[in-house]
Formats: structure tokens, sequence, C-alpha cells
């Protein structure tokens, strides 16, 4: 069982980049789904007040 010669060597600095980028982009969704809960809370209590 060899590895495939056509295989790149795996590049770790790439991997963190990615990583990273992807970190990133979470961190962005979940702020903003705290936010838009946030105003929805905050709306109801205007409706509701």
């Amino acid at each position: 069982m060899t590895e495939d010669p056509t295989q790149e060597p795996f590049d770790e600095a790439e991997y963190r980049r990615r990583q990273r980028s992807r970190a990133n982009l979470m961190a962005w969704m979940l702020g903003g789904l705290a936010i838009l809960f946030f105003l929805i809370t905050i709306a109801k209590m205007q409706i509701f007040a």
C-alpha cells in the first residue's frame, strides 16, 4: 500500500489558513444570529408594551 505519487504534499500553512477562514466565518454567522435574536426581542417588547 503505497501512497499515490500524484498526491500533493500536505501543506500545514494552507490547512491553518482554511481553518482560520472557516472559524472567522462561523464567528460572523454566530454574531449575526445573536444580533438578529436581540433585534427580534426588542421588536416583540415594542409590540406588547
